[in-house]
């Protein structure tokens, strides 16, 4: 097996689907201690700070009974062709990619799946503070 073209920097967020949201922004604030950072009314997502990670709230689906909907791991460097070629010589199925917002602020990312199905983003540096 390859070395990864990346080395990882750390969690950047988690994805909880949720089936009463306010009583899950009432804990994780009031109790744990996260704040409301930011909000997407049109998806219904809900962004907790939580320390230097993210912790984001969206509604769950109907007929899943999962309710981790993915975990995103930061990495640096992010080239996305070096990436997926990687990725496609490991066997690993890979999703769509974009820019999103993160813990550290918008920037690119890459889904892909484990061996056993859940998802997992690889987040990028931020936009504003990747080179040229």
């Amino acid at each position: 097996m390859q070395t990864p073209p990346f080395s990882l920097r750390t969690l950047d967020h988690v994805v909880l689907r949720v089936r009463d949201m306010q009583r899950m922004i009432g804990f994780y604030t009031d109790v744990i201690g996260c704040r409301k950072e930011r909000e997407v009314e049109r998806i219904g997502l809900v962004q907790l700070r939580a320390g230097t990670a993210m912790i984001d709230l969206v509604p769950g689906r109907s007929g899943d009974d999962r309710n981790l909907d993915h975990f995103a791991l930061t990495i640096e460097p992010y080239d996305e062709a070096g990436l997926r070629t990687y990725l496609a010589d490991a066997g690993v199925k890979i999703g769509e990619s974009g820019s999103r917002y993160g813990a550290e602020g918008e920037g690119p990312s890459l889904y892909i799946e484990d061996p056993e199905g859940n998802l997992v983003e690889l987040k990028g540096p931020p936009t504003a503070q990747r080179s040229a």
